[in-house]
């Protein structure tokens, strides 16, 4: 589907990407890591062809600079920093469906999915919307998109556990008819979301690796967290996970999505010394079967 074949770019002398070979196929779903620095937005900026560069990628043989309108046609882009763009919300949407010949209707559908009631921001520039209002806008114009390649540059990063949860739901819907070039600068963001693993750093491909695609993206693990004694400042943060205090602080119940199990545990690494015991249950929509998992 795509391949890239010794690309490199420069920007004043100084060498951002060097000689990138890779080849994406259908079905692949990669998680494209690396520092703040390694050329992970500038390998996206070229493949959806904003930079001349040295070498050469095709996309079904198709050049993202030479056939630029065909291909975006064909991308669903999330980026990492929203674009100021201070057209109204309700025209950015006909707009953007328009370009690609799609139906706004299941953009506005997706938005309401991740909690975003298009009706109510219809008239507000893009520019005045919240951080998040606007990470869940720009997922639902690209998930929304009759696509088959999708490229999502941290796209998660504003979202609440609720929206990351639909977000999760909405991509295991598409995985089976899209690629998916998903970059974080950290791996357990997007761990269980991706099959490849491409490291970038200072602009060379460290590690290219297929790993175990296991993890169903509409899992949903039932978590109880005893703790040894109530403390205020895990309570602002574990509220912010949609938990619920049932013990004078001290019992905390709550749903996590099984793709971000990784990225909660880290949040209660934090707070190792006061956790008494974790209780996870994972139940899948594809399995009835429960696994459960206790750390005491």
């Amino acid at each position: 589907m795509i391949n890239i074949k010794q690309v490199s770019k420069q920007f004043r002398r100084v060498s951002v990407l060097n000689n990138i070979d890779l080849d994406v196929n259908h079905g692949d779903r990669i998680a494209l890591v690396g520092s703040n620095g390694a050329g992970k937005t500038t390998l996206i900026r070229c493949l959806l062809g904003e930079y001349n560069f040295q070498g050469s990628i095709t996309i079904d043989g198709l050049e993202p600079g030479a056939h630029r309108t065909e291909v975006l046609k064909r991308i669903g882009f999330v980026p990492q920093l929203s674009p100021p763009l201070k057209m109204p919300v309700g025209q950015l949407i006909k707009f953007a469906a328009g370009v690609c010949d799609s139906n706004p209707q299941s953009m506005v559908e997706i938005c309401s999915q991740l909690g975003l009631d298009v009706e109510q921001i219809t008239h507000r520039p893009f520019n005045k919307l919240s951080g998040g209002q606007k990470q869940k806008l720009l997922i639902s114009i690209a998930l929304g998109r009759d696509t088959d390649l999708l490229v999502l540059d941290e796209p998660a990063a504003n979202l609440d556990p609720e929206a990351r949860h639909s977000f999760f739901q909405l991509l295991a819907e598409k995985q089976q008819h899209a690629a998916m070039i998903i970059s974080s600068h950290r791996l357990d963001e997007v761990a269980a979301l991706v099959n490849r693993v491409i490291e970038l750093d200072q602009g060379n491909v460290v590690l290219d690796d297929h790993v175990a695609d296991q993890i169903d993206l509409t899992s949903v693990l039932d978590c109880c967290l005893t703790l040894n004694r109530a403390d205020s400042a895990f309570a602002e943060t574990i509220r912010e996970w949609g938990f619920v205090d049932s013990e004078d602080g001290r019992v905390w119940r709550g749903e996590i999505a099984g793709p971000d199990r990784l990225r909660f545990l880290g949040v209660l690494s934090r707070y190792a010394a006061l956790l008494k015991g974790i209780q996870l249950d994972e139940n899948t929509k594809a399995d009835d079967t429960d696994v459960k998992a206790h750390i005491v």
